[in-house]
């Protein structure tokens, strides 16, 4: 009973405590140091239980606490200790296994509903081409716009899952968002869109949209024909410079400067690159001004 009952100790103490707790956070050398300082003592205590209890049972044959035979119970606890590290990592790889199983058929399902839900956006795309087909015969600038729609929604479905695209990729998707936007300014807009650059460079797609997207909610009035935006995309010495500057029609100015829309922007340029960017946003004389610079290969 009492080598039952220390044998457990060591086991449970080992699988629910120190391995957990030393081991599994990194903490090896505490975790070896713990063993053996818990080791040494269950091991001499249980020589002392065992041969107190002989002693009491059997008082004719008298047993004397030794320093050999408690080193005895010691090695006999090492061996149960190296038992039930054995049984406590081949737990931790049935669960690594089990677990990675599940990811694997989590993948498989997520691939699964991605094809499915690539279904409807292709019919979709396909009857956009038909209605563009009869909306050309009768109205070319209605069929015009039909394609700068039917482009975007390709882009959001093939292009925005890629971690880069190619930046004439995001340019024309720039453009066609733009298309669309002019629609709903009665007096149109000047829109002067510099483009410097190689175009075999690739970014990470949606990262210049927030720019574009703001200008259009804030940079805009509808009643005014002098409307003018200047959007300049440069590249230099490794870095790609993208620079917008609208006039500002919004009662509070602040209010774009602290958006959800920057504010997204920024941690997503943090994942990205680190601190290896610069992002900025200006007020001057109600002009606002936003720039963005980041590294290219």
């Amino acid at each position: 009973m009492i080598n039952t009952f220390f044998y457990a100790v060591i086991i449970y103490v080992n699988i629910l405590l120190l391995y957990p707790v030393f081991y599994q956070k990194g903490r090896r050398i505490w975790y070896v140091l713990f063993v053996i300082l818990f080791l040494i003592i269950a091991g001499m205590l249980r020589g002392y239980a065992i041969i107190s209890a002989y002693n009491f049972f059997l008082p004719g044959k008298t047993r004397l606490i030794t320093l050999g035979a408690l080193l005895n119970y010691i090695t006999a606890g090492i061996l149960v200790y190296i038992l039930s590290l054995v049984f406590r990592i081949a737990i931790e790889y049935f669960k690594l296994k089990q677990q990675t199983e599940e990811i694997m058929a989590q993948k498989s399902q997520a691939e699964l509903n991605l094809l499915k839900s690539q279904v409807q956006p292709h019919f979709l795309f396909n009857t956009l081409n038909n209605i563009y087909y009869e909306a050309y015969k009768e109205a070319p600038k209605t069929a015009y716009l039909i394609e700068r729609l039917s482009e975007i929604m390709r882009y959001f479905v093939d292009e925005t899952i890629k971690e880069d695209v190619a930046i004439n990729t995001e340019i024309l998707f720039l453009e066609n968002y733009i298309s669309l936007e002019k629609i709903r300014i009665r007096h149109g807009v000047n829109i002067h869109f510099t483009k410097v650059y190689d175009p075999d460079i690739r970014i990470p797609p949606m990262l210049l949209m927030t720019f574009i997207e703001n200008i259009f909610k804030h940079g805009i009035d509808k009643s005014s024909n002098q409307n003018q935006i200047d959007i300049a995309l440069t590249q230099q010495n490794g870095c790609l410079y993208f620079k917008t500057n609208n006039k500002i029609y919004e009662v509070d100015p602040q209010k774009k400067l602290n958006g959800f829309g920057i504010a997204n922007l920024k941690k997503r340029l943090t994942m990205l690159y680190g601190t290896n960017f610069e992002l900025d946003t200006a007020t001057n004389d109600k002009t606002f001004i936003a720039f963005l610079k980041i590294p290219v290969a």
